[in-house]
């Protein structure tokens, strides 16, 4: 395997330490809706201040993510430290989850101050890590290359809620308090230190491939000029027609996923009263789904082509979202989130992989950073909109069917991207460079 941007070699050591970070992070996305939620909503802040605090915290993150992304990432390719900001986003998380953990509850400022910085960092660092992948792999290899990493993140993410459930559930027989928040509390501390541990392959092996520009600038300079560089492809955006229709339907689509996702443990803490230990029982079962799923929709995408099997996607997710409003058991719901857990990886390997095609090689950090921002712009209205619905009008089953406009609208702006179009525009302007 080559690199998109010359004739030096990428390993597979390369590759796999680059994937293992989805491995890494994927520990805190799946505590993030098991055990967090519930910590939050249950003990932290009970009633709806935890609602609120979940569902607005999630949606200010991403807020403030998406007006920094661009911005990092023009500086990220100026200085090509992509690497060093990817370290200090995922160390940063991690340390403000551990100390999440070990702030008693009775400091309720504090555990939510970290529990924003935490979810900025987790945030941010994905910026950076897209950024990568069109440096280690060509056109050919992207599905599944971008697949690796979201199976890694499906199986790492589950063994660490595994070892949560144990926790929670036989803490007892290992010599743990009898107390569940306490054990909760323990649960979000190993969390981060098991996102710091497995972040040291990225640390030890990828450095940056692209080429620092000719004269060393001050992070002001570089700053100045990085908005420059924002505002320049804003204008311009007439340049890249066909990827910035993808983002506005990503845009749209996105929302929906990633609201589906967080806030499904909502769903089923208010509808069917589902404790943590069972709630995390079923994301494990959707991690253990979803791991050969992202394999399987990879491969698809690089068979049959990526819109096609993104849009099969889209389709699926309308579906769930409808039938979402009848769901009155437990048992509707662990079939609900099976067919999620099918097509959940297969939409984010998917999207990751037709970005990729998409992006000229020079702006790879910078254009992952719109990619971001387009994901995160309006990602914040999903979980804010669900959980203001949902104190405002106590109908969980009104609040997650109203996704359904997400999804369809991403469906029908997607049918209208050409994708092998904006692929040889990036390819002729990787040949100009």
């Amino acid at each position: 395997m080559q690199t998109v941007n010359g004739p030096e070699s990428v390993t597979r050591r390369e590759v796999f330490a680059w994937a293992m970070y989805d491995w890494a992070n994927s520990a805190y996305s799946t505590i993030l809706i098991t055990i967090l939620v519930s910590y939050l909503q249950e003990d932290a802040f009970p009633g709806k201040a935890g609602i609120v605090l979940y569902g607005w915290g999630i949606g200010l993150t991403m807020l403030i993510s998406a007006v920094l992304l661009p911005v990092l990432g023009a500086i990220a390719d100026a200085h090509t430290n992509k690497r060093q900001w990817l370290i200090g986003t995922a160390v940063g998380g991690a340390v403000c989850l551990i100390l999440m953990g070990l702030i008693p509850t009775s400091q309720t400022w504090m555990i939510a101050a970290m529990f924003l910085l935490t979810n900025l960092c987790f945030e941010v660092s994905f910026c950076f890590y897209n950024g990568f992948l069109p440096e280690l792999t060509d056109e050919e290899h992207m599905g599944r290359v971008s697949a690796l990493g979201y199976a890694l993140g499906y199986l790492g993410g589950g063994l660490m809620l595994l070892l949560a459930i144990l926790i929670l559930m036989k803490g007892e027989a290992i010599g743990l308090p009898p107390d569940v928040v306490v054990r909760k509390r323990i649960v979000l501390a190993l969390t981060g230190f098991w996102w710091a541990i497995f972040t040291l392959p990225i640390v030890l092996v990828l450095h940056d491939r692209t080429s620092p520009v000719p004269r060393s600038q001050s992070l002001v300079e570089t700053s100045r000029h990085a908005i420059h560089e924002v505002l320049t492809t804003l204008r311009n955006v007439k340049n890249y027609r066909i990827l910035a229709l993808f983002l506005l339907a990503f845009l749209m689509y996105n929302d929906g996923v990633q609201t589906m996702i967080s806030q499904a443990s909502v769903f089923a803490i208010q509808v069917l009263e589902m404790q943590a230990a069972e709630l995390g029982q079923v994301i494990l079962m959707i991690q253990f789904i979803a791991l050969p799923a992202a394999f399987a929709v990879g491969w698809l995408g690089d068979r049959y082509g990526q819109k096609i099997t993104l849009i099969g996607c889209l389709i699926v997710w309308t579906v769930i979202a409808v039938t979402a409003y009848f769901i009155t058991t437990r048992l509707q719901f662990w079939l609900m989130a099976a067919f999620a857990a099918m097509v959940m990886g297969g939409t984010q390997t998917v999207s990751r992989a037709i970005m990729g095609l998409m992006t000229p090689r020079r702006h790879s950090a910078e254009f992952f950073g719109f990619f971001g921002l387009s994901g995160r712009a309006t990602s914040m209205l999903g979980p804010i909109f669900f959980s203001t619905i949902l104190a405002g009008t106590g109908n969980p089953h009104l609040a997650i069917t109203s996704l359904v406009i997400f999804f369809a609208g991403g469906l029908f702006l997607m049918l209208l991207v050409d994708v092998a179009q904006g692929q040889a525009a990036a390819l002729r302007e990787n040949k100009n460079c």
